[in-house]
């Protein structure tokens, strides 16, 4: 794809936009960038722009005559299907791509792609770690990390590993990896999909392009998803199944190390010296006789319930965050047995002490993390857990999860 000397107009300038406009001035594209924010919001982010000099910015609001006036439009995956400027391109029949399409049509290496409700982060983190440990290397992108189009043009690697989202897979068109696996399914994104149907259409996305030369791994104990395997084309590989009772995560990665000839002994190896990734039921410290634990990764009600299963002791749990239209009523047992008190904070904090109120205290806090922090070390005694476990978003208050996690570190260990 020669983009030399063509306009690229990129929507939206988060992270993942500007690895695109990066991508677009080192192919030597004229690079455009076009976001809603006022241009002081995004001068930190765009002053990652390798060119900046040369990049034509438009901040405040996206126009018409800016978006048409391009030869290629790629979108952020913050940035929704039928948004305004992608709809003015298609009218003015300019190629609409997502930032992950973009990577990969300049990409000259294997791709090995993970989608799912849960637990990407740690299978494609696991997946990097067992490829290196074979004695390969690989490249670890996409939603963890650095976008994909911050690698992509990288030769001196043997596999791409990337996290990929029901976002960036709306706008695939020729993405076509290697081996790709869905992990699971369930509600997530009702912000942004219409319903359940169209985040699973979006997820089941990975795997429209591959051919029979392909894999896909699929999770034999989710129905939706196990329903998948006579619809690829790709070959078929599934885990989690009857029988198995090891941790999901670590069986889709030991069929993905299968599929690239790595013996298990390799791959369990990686499993033993793992110690988890950053902000999923991360351990602090202990303060008072009390641990508090960082699990801002998780995002989605199943995220809570995989971190409340795994509770040694009875937690006080903070939750909340952005609004995404998730049912948290299916948590209720769950939550009366592992959980003494709820802090409930952010843009939603009402509806859990609308779910949860007539199974445990919950304390609804007007103020920030800062405060339902210092509300959930009140209220634990010793022997028990501070548990920051949202299970929504964090674009409320916050620039993402990680965000989100490490203001929570900061603070606790500042106590």
């Amino acid at each position: 794809m020669d983009i030399k000397g063509k306009r690229v107009c990129i929507v939206g300038a988060a992270r993942s936009g500007i690895a695109a406009a990066n991508l677009v001035s080192d192919l030597g594209g004229v690079v455009k960038v076009t976001d809603g924010k006022p241009l002081a919001d995004i001068a930190s982010a765009l002053s990652g722009l390798k060119d900046r000099a040369g990049a034509v910015i438009e901040a405040g609001g996206h126009t018409r005559a800016f978006v048409i006036a391009s030869d290629l439009v790629v979108a952020s995956p913050g940035v929704w299907r039928d948004a305004l400027p992608l709809q003015w391109a298609r009218e003015a029949g300019i190629p609409v791509y997502g930032e992950i399409e973009f990577a990969w049509r300049h990409c000259r290496k294997p791709v090995i792609a993970v989608t799912g409700s849960n637990g990407k982060t740690t299978t494609v983190t696991l997946i990097a770690r067992v490829i290196e440990a074979a004695g390969k290397k690989a490249c670890l992108c996409g939603n963890v990390g650095l976008p994909f189009s911050e690698y992509a043009r990288r030769t001196d690697v043997d596999f791409f590993v990337v996290e990929i989202s029901s976002f960036q897979l709306e706008l695939v068109d020729s993405f076509r990896p290697s081996i790709a696996a869905i992990l699971n399914f369930s509600q997530n994104h009702l912000d942004r999909h219409p319903d359940m149907s169209d985040y699973f259409a979006a997820k089941q996305r990975i795997f429209m392009n591959q051919t029979a030369a392909d894999v896909a791994v699929l999770n034999a104990r989710d129905p939706l998803v196990y329903s998948l395997r006579d619809q690829v084309r790709a070959q078929v590989r599934v885990f989690n199944k009857d029988g198995e009772s090891e941790n999901p995560n670590q069986l889709a990665v030991l069929e993905v190390a299968r599929a690239l000839g790595i013996p298990d002994t390799v791959t369990q190896k990686v499993f033993a010296d793992f110690t988890g990734v950053e902000h999923r039921l991360e351990r602090v410290r202990v303060l008072d006789g009390v641990e508090f634990i960082n699990d801002s990764k998780s995002t989605t009600v199943e995220a809570g319930r995989w971190a409340l299963e795994r509770l040694r002791q009875k937690a006080v749990l903070i939750v909340g965050g952005s609004d995404k239209h998730m049912d948290y009523s299916c948590l209720r047992e769950l939550v009366r047995s592992k959980v003494r008190v709820m802090v409930a904070f952010g843009a939603i904090r009402q509806q859990f002490k609308d779910t949860f109120a007539d199974v445990l205290p919950v304390e609804v806090i007007d103020g920030g993390l800062d405060a339902a922090v210092a509300c959930a070390r009140k209220a634990a005694l010793p022997g028990e857990c501070v548990l920051l476990s949202p299970m929504t978003a964090s674009f409320d208050m916050f620039n993402n999860f990680e965000h989100r996690g490490q203001v929570f570190k900061d603070i606790v260990r500042d106590f």
